[in-house]
């Protein structure tokens, strides 16, 4: 005989402070992306239940994608590098005025580098674009 299933309990209505403020953090358990309201000290994941700190109001966070794992994560402004908690791969963080953007020259593709390059490799075509170089100077994709 089936069982009769219960309907999903209705979620409690977020507290959401008068001016709206919410910032944001990465999970420490499960690396999910948590809102929580100005003023928390602590937030507790709904997904897996670990309970996150809250950095000290003033400290600027930044955020990255593991070039390891593709895991999003957090962390204090101003770091050189960031080790994925996942993956232990150590990501270099950098500030946005230390890194540039250029075209490949073969299939357009937006290119990031890091600011004193001479070139860059385009991870879809391989082709190797010359940066600060007349568009002339561009290279042949490399194998």
């Amino acid at each position: 005989m089936p069982v009769p299933l219960a309907p999903y309990p209705t979620p409690p209505v977020p507290f959401t402070p008068p001016n709206g403020a919410q910032s944001q953090l990465v999970c420490s358990g499960c690396r999910n992306l948590l809102m929580y309201p100005a003023g928390a000290t602590s937030v507790c994941c709904a997904v897996c239940s670990t309970v996150t700190a809250v950095p000290a109001p003033g400290t600027e966070m930044a955020q990255l994608v593991c070039g390891g794992c593709h895991t999003l994560l957090m962390y204090i402004r101003g770091a050189t590098s960031v080790q994925c908690s996942c993956c232990h791969t150590v990501n270099l963080a950098m500030e946005a005025n230390q890194v540039a953007h250029v075209n490949c020259g073969n299939c357009r593709m937006l290119l990031m580098y890091q600011y004193g390059a001479r070139s860059v490799k385009c991870a879809v075509c391989n082709f190797v674009t010359s940066v600060g170089a007349s568009p002339g100077a561009d290279q042949k994709p490399s194998s």
